[in-house]
C-alpha cells in the first residue's frame, strides 16, 4: 500500500517541486550536486541560472527531470528583445521550461500593453519547445495588479502564473496563490515560489491548486515526507 501524507503520495509531492539553484554565489559543484539531487528524488524540474543550462541538461538527460531556467531574472527589467534572445539561447542549450520575470516597473506604471508584449516575445520563441511560467513578484503588487498580471499572462499565451523570484522581501503567500487561482481557474497552471521550505507549506499550496513550487530545500521537504507518511 502506497504511503501518503495529507492525502498525497511521495511522487505527487516530488513532481510538484522545481528544485531551484539560483543564488549568484553557487559554484559549479553546487549545480552538479543539485542536478543529482533532482534526479535522485525525481522532481518535476531543475531550475537553474541560464549559464548552468548546458551542464544540467547533460546530467539530467534521460532522467525525466525537466531543465528549467530563468529569464530577465530577478528584476524583469531586461528589454523584450533581450528576454527573447535569452529564451532562444536557453532552449538551444537544453531548457524545456522557461520562468520569465514580467516587466514589474511597466506593470506598476500601468503600461499593460508593454507587459503583455514582453511576455509574448518570450512565448513566441518558446512555443512548441518549452513551457513558459511568468513570475509576477507579488511582494510589490496590490491584489488588483496580481489579477491584472494573471489576465495579461493568459492573453499573452503563457502556461503558468508564478508568484515570486525568491529575491524580494516576501515570497509566496496563501492569499496571493488563492487570488491567482480564482483569477485563472484551470485555464493556467500556478507555481508558488519564494520561501517554500517545509513539507506542510508545500502541501498548503498544493491544496490551493498549485501544480509547481520552486524549492531549494527539496531534500529536507522530501525526507520529511518519507519520515511522516503513513
Amino acid at each position: 500500500m502506497t504511503k501518503t501524507y495529507r492525502g498525497y503520495t511521495l511522487e505527487q509531492v516530488s513532481k510538484t517541486i522545481d528544485h531551484s539553484i539560483l543564488k549568484p554565489d553557487f559554484r559549479t559543484e553546487d549545480v552538479i550536486e543539485g542536478a543529482e539531487l533532482a534526479k535522485k528524488y525525481g522532481t518535476a524540474s531543475y531550475c537553474i541560472r541560464p549559464t548552468d543550462v548546458s551542464l544540467a541538461a547533460k546530467i539530467l538527460a534521460g532522467s525525466g527531470v525537466n531543465v528549467c531556467t530563468v529569464i530577465g531574472f530577478p528584476h524583469g527589467s531586461s528589454t523584450s528583445a533581450t528576454k527573447a534572445f535569452e529564451t532562444a539561447d536557453a532552449i538551444k542549450n537544453g531548457a524545456t521550461e522557461i520562468d520569465m520575470v514580467l516587466n514589474i516597473s511597466a506593470l506598476l506604471s500601468g503600461d499593460y500593453q508593454l507587459v503583455k508584449d514582453d511576455i509574448q516575445a518570450v512565448v513566441q520563441v518558446a512555443t512548441g519547445k518549452a513551457s513558459v511560467k511568468v513570475i509576477f513578484e507579488t511582494a510589490y503588487l496590490s491584489d488588483e495588479l496580481i489579477v491584472k498580471a494573471c489576465e495579461l499572462t493568459e492573453s499573452a499565451g503563457a502556461q503558468y502564473v508564478k508568484t515570486s523570484t525568491g529575491f524580494a522581501h516576501e515570497g509566496a503567500t496563501l492569499h496571493n496563490v488563492a487570488l491567482m487561482k480564482k483569477t485563472v481557474a484551470d485555464r493556467l497552471k500556478i507555481k508558488s515560489s519564494g520561501g517554500v521550505r517545509t513539507l506542510d507549506q508545500l502541501i498548503d499550496f498544493m491544496d490551493l491548486g498549485v501544480t509547481r513550487s520552486g524549492c531549494s530545500a527539496t531534500k529536507a521537504v522530501l525526507d520529511e515526507f518519507i519520515a511522516r507518511a503513513e
